[in-house]
């Protein structure tokens, strides 16, 4: 049996594969609790990133890696259908905002 690094997410195998302890409605603990979090961490003093670190026990990378995987599984969409697609719209707006940055900061050809 492979123990898990101290920086993996709970319920994420290294190899990013997500192991079965604690998966109810498809979702493990952790996954259920990334959720909840999401629809009121602004409830909670402080910086969100002081806040995962406490009540998750990882970095904000890891925990933003974590929440991306989650909100693009099926089982995350049939527990809370409306979260999901809101942070999935709000993630694309973020990728497009970057991409337009991008495109902008490409310096024009043939100066």
């Amino acid at each position: 049996m492979s123990a898990v690094p101290e920086h993996a997410a709970p319920g994420v195998e290294p190899d990013g594969s997500r192991s079965d302890a604690g998966l109810e409605n498809g979702l493990t603990d952790t996954e259920r609790a990334v959720l909840e979090f999401e629809r009121g961490w602004w409830r909670h003093g402080g910086a969100k990133e002081s806040a995962i670190a406490e009540l998750f026990g990882m970095t904000a990378t890891r925990y933003y890696q974590t929440l991306n995987v989650l909100i693009d599984s099926p089982a995350a969409l049939a527990v809370d259908p409306m979260l999901v697609k809101r942070l999935r719209r709000l993630r694309a707006q973020r990728q497009q905002a970057r991409q337009a940055r991008r495109l902008t900061d490409l310096p024009a050809a043939g100066r």
